[in-house]
């Protein structure tokens, strides 16, 4: 353990001296309070400190002590339900121990030191061991059950193993190495937060992370593993874009981390989990959840720190086996917390301020995603799915956190602020998202949903792109210069953004689509396309075609419950069939 002095204090920034054992990413204690800082910089024997702490009152000459360990996460049960700031502390426990204004320097421990959980073994002395390999379980919440890992480094045969209600530091398995030192394993284990945790392989993304939003699962999917950047200017809906996300993807595990965002934002997340019903389990969603709360006026080095111990506690999940779905709100706010650090240590600045390594760093967080085959004999297969939003200031996308982040995520989802205006929701403009996955999801959609689905998907983002080429037209000569199969065009693209792009997430039926209906929704409007055009090809009168009655009955098919989908599909089809054909037959009578 080494010990400096502070020699000059800038914001969230501290130089000390006398540092010349500590490494590079070292937690260190500044002051009398033991404000926890980390180690960005080294010169010779000074060192510069980030603090993550509010850094009042710190002046010359103040102690700062090394603690020789990087800034690690512990990971182990008790993680779930809890809500931490950006460097894992339970907020609820320092508002127990502080009050409600916390106080600067105090310690919590991530994980209880006194609740005990009831520990199952799945192996037994005289096995082998190695890293990565489930030494037993522990049932957490109603919902996850945490399996207990052999840590990293560690291999060797089982000298003891103990069943029973432990506390997360107390022993419960003894491992004899190959050497011959005994490992006492517990059921906690700690992992720095910059370094990825280790698995076998990694996979190529082949299925899609199905989240209930028609406009993402039909046009613009995540694969489950992938990544996927939702940049959008203030009011657009990024932040209930990514409630939605947490609420309904397909995962067994959500880690939401609220980075630099508004206070009121957290709370409402706060407020709404605990009494979202999960629809997979019926239990609360928070029964999943971990939150790490820092929001705007948090002191801002601490941001930084948050997006990396969100996607550390992700990573531990995803080595268990699990679906794990990371939300970062936002990036931009990160990304602001590294430029205003880089321009306290007088680093050269690159573009509009922000520091030379941004695009690096992104990547760095980005690239941790995936879907993974975990450590040990098991061969245990997770998948990390994160989704980061953007906030780039006045909706510029063209500016380098958006940029450095598109470069590396494989989907965008651009948010309009036009639509937003319009009440449409999502907001996502589906002429300038896009998903890099479609290729590698194509079979799965073929087998699990239909085998003309991604033939339906690509005619309707056809049919939109030629609906936005017609609008140019309309505008400059008016609607009735266009042939009546162009303005069926215009009618079936209106259908497409009205019935089945906008989604209420607020009314209960609409908030979740599943991808059987998506399909059928989709075949309804498509069908009525192509009967419709066979119809004015027999002469069919077009305002009486747009004007039927079942194309409110295709409107209204959204709000219809999951139960009763197949049979309202298959009557109105019929319907249609019926009022088109009839359409035409009286047509022909009066030609005659």
């Amino acid at each position: 353990m080494s010990q400096g002095k502070v020699l000059k204090v800038s914001g969230p920034l501290v130089v000390a001296s006398g540092m010349e054992e500590a490494n590079m990413f070292d937690v260190v204690h500044v002051g009398e309070q033991g404000l926890i800082g980390e180690i960005i910089e080294m010169r010779g024997d000074r060192a510069s400190i980030q603090v993550y702490e509010e850094t009042a009152g710190i002046g010359p000459g103040v102690p700062v002590v090394s603690t020789g360990a990087p800034l690690s996460v512990e990971l182990g049960p008790g993680l779930i339900e809890t809500m931490y700031d950006g460097i894992q502390r339970p907020l609820e426990e320092m508002v127990r121990v502080s009050g409600s204004n916390i106080t600067r320097g105090i310690k919590v421990p991530a994980l209880s030191r006194t609740k005990k959980w009831t520990f199952v073994p799945t192996v037994k002395a005289g096995d082998e061991v190695e890293a990565g390999d489930i030494i037993g379980t522990v049932q957490e919440t109603v919902v996850v059950e945490q399996k207990i890992m052999v840590p990293y480094g560690v291999s060797g045969v089982v000298e003891s193993i103990e069943a029973g209600d432990f506390t997360v530091e107390e022993t419960v398995c003894k491992v004899k190495q190959a050497d011959g030192t005994v490992r006492d394993l517990t059921l906690m284990q700690k992992w720095p937060v910059r370094r990825g945790r280790p698995y076998k392989e990694k996979l190529v993304p082949e299925m899609p992370l199905v989240t209930g939003q028609r406009v993402i699962d039909t046009m613009f999917p995540i694969a489950k593993g992938g990544v996927a950047a939702v940049p959008g200017p203030f009011g657009s809906g990024k932040t209930v874009v990514q409630h939605q996300l947490a609420k309904w993807a397909d995962a067994d595990i959500v880690v939401y981390i609220g980075c630099g965002e508004r206070g009121n934002e957290m709370t409402d997340v706060l407020m709404e989990f605990p009494e979202l019903k999960d629809p997979r389990t019926g239990e609360s969603l928070m029964k999943r959840t971990v939150l790490i709360a820092n929001t705007s006026d948090m002191p801002v080095a601490a941001r930084e720190a948050s997006i990396y111990t969100g996607i550390t506690i992700a990573e531990y999940f995803r080595d268990m086996g699990y679906s794990v779905a990371l939300m970062a709100d936002s990036t931009s706010r990160w990304a602001e917390a590294l430029r205003e650090m880089s321009g306290r240590l007088e680093e050269m600045p690159g573009e509009e301020g922000y520091p030379a390594y941004l695009a690096s760093r992104l990547a760095q967080f980005y690239e941790r995603a995936g879907r993974t085959i975990s450590l040990g004999k098991e061969g245990r297969l997770g998948a990390l799915s994160a989704i980061g939003a953007v906030s780039p200031p006045g909706g510029d996308i063209s500016e380098p956190v958006s940029q450095a982040t598109l470069r590396i995520v494989k989907v965008f989802w651009c948010l309009d602020s036009q639509l937003a205006y319009k009440r449409h929701f999502p907001a996502i403009n589906w002429l300038q998202s896009y998903s890099l996955y479609i290729d590698k999801l194509e079979k799965w959609y073929e087998e699990n949903v239909a085998k003309e689905f991604p033939k339906m998907r690509a005619q309707t983002i056809h049919l939109l792109q030629e609906e936005a080429e017609l609008n140019e037209i309309v505008q400059l000569v008016g609607v009735d210069s266009l042939s009546f199969e162009d303005r069926l065009k215009l009618e079936v693209s209106k259908s497409i953004r009205e019935d089945y792009l906008h989604q209420n997430a607020f009314h209960e039926v609409d908030t979740f689509t599943s991808m059987n209906k998506q399909y059928k929704l989709l075949k309804l409007i498509l069908s009525f396309y192509e009967m419709g055009l066979d119809a004015i090809a027999k002469g069919a009168n077009f305002n009486k075609l747009v004007s039927l009655d079942v194309r409110e009955s295709i409107g209204r098919f959204k709000y219809i419950e999951e139960k009763d989908i197949d049979a309202s599909f298959e009557q109105l089809m019929e319907t249609m069939r019926a009022a088109i054909s009839e359409l035409v037959s009286k047509e022909a009578e009066t030609d005659d």
